[in-house]
Order: structure tokens, then sequence, then C-alpha cells
């Protein structure tokens, strides 16, 4: 195993040679760790712990530190990923320090990221995307309000009502009558 170069040994270029390293490095461990795995497990074991390390390495060399954070928007892929976290996230507690690691940026620099690349703070961002998943199945479902509360992540059906209320400028109930879509189907429809 002491023939395997790690990926700062590699001879200096364009990169390539060192990708090149790092993955014909990795491989090896992962054949040899694959040889070994029925005859000797501490071998194994070391060469998957090895390659591990080194493309641990690589990722911490190429993830951007705190400290060169310049201060701007989200770059792409870390807008679609936290967006990604928070749409499937919608009806349970998300925290600042989930979306920072979805990130892999600091708390205070992901929050100031996300409001300039949103438009507004990450809690409000969060607030409008519940409120608009509650009003879509406000239309199209006959849940209940608190079962609408719930499944959107709000506390209680009157924690709904009251930010729904903030959002919109009326009751869910009173929106729900005027738009439900459930209320238009034939009466032989809504059978259930």
């Amino acid at each position: 195993m002491d023939l395997i170069l790690p990926p700062e040994a590699a001879p200096a270029g364009t990169g390539f040679s060192e990708t090149h390293a790092l993955v014909s490095s990795v491989m090896t461990l992962l054949d040899i760790a694959k040889r070994e795995l029925d005859k000797n497990r501490d071998a194994a074991k070391a060469s998957i712990v090895r390659a591990s390390s080194l493309l641990r390495v690589e990722i911490d060399r190429q993830r951007p530190s705190y400290k060169q954070a310049t201060g701007g928007p989200l770059l792409a892929w870390q807008a679609r990923r936290v967006r990604e976290y928070m749409e499937a996230h919608i009806g349970t507690r998300i925290l600042i320090s989930d979306l920072s690691d979805v990130a892999q940026l600091s708390e205070a620099h992901f929050a100031r990221a996300f409001k300039q690349t949103f438009g507004q703070a990450p809690h409000a961002y969060l607030v409008r995307r519940r409120v608009e998943f509650a009003s879509h199945l406000m239309r199209v479902s006959r849940d209940s309000l608190s079962n609408i509360a719930l499944t959107c992540g709000f506390a209680d059906q009157a924690h709904l009502s009251r930010v729904f209320r903030r959002c919109v400028g009326q009751s869910p109930a009173a929106w729900r009558r005027e738009r439900c879509e459930v209320n238009e189907l034939p009466r032989a429809a809504r059978v259930g």
C-alpha cells in the first residue's frame, strides 16, 4: 500500500494529473479492499479508510473555506440544493444550521447569501413557501385546515390562520370557500 501516492505527491501540472493520481489511488485501494475482504478484514478496512481519507482531503481542498467567502449570493448549485432541501422538508422544522450545512457555508454567511439570492431572509422565504403549499392543498384537497397546517409545517391551525391572514389578507377558511376546486366537482364525484 505504500506505493500509492497521495494526491499532493502527484506531479504538478494542469490538475488533470492530480485528479488522475487521486482516482488511481482510490481505485487501487478499493481493489485491495475487495481482494482482502474475505481473507484479511483488517487490511480491507485499512484500504477503505485510506481511500476515504484521500477523498476527504480532496473534497476539503476544493471546498471554499469560510474565510474565502466573498459575501456574494449563493452559487447556483447551493441555491438549488437549499431550495430542494426546503421543499423536501417543508412540513418539518428547518433550522438555519441545516440549510447552511446543505450550502456548505457558515450560518452567518449563508443567511446573507440567501437573502441576496432569494430577496428575503430564509425564514420569510420558508413561511411564504409554506403558505403557498397550504394554499395549493386547500384548493385541491378536502383535508381539514388542521391537517393542512401540520402537513405544511405550521404548529397548528391557529398558527396557519394567523400567518395566512397576514400574508394573504383573509382567513384560510374564507379563502378556501372562494377558491376550492373540490367544491366545483359535481356532487357525485365528491363521494369519499
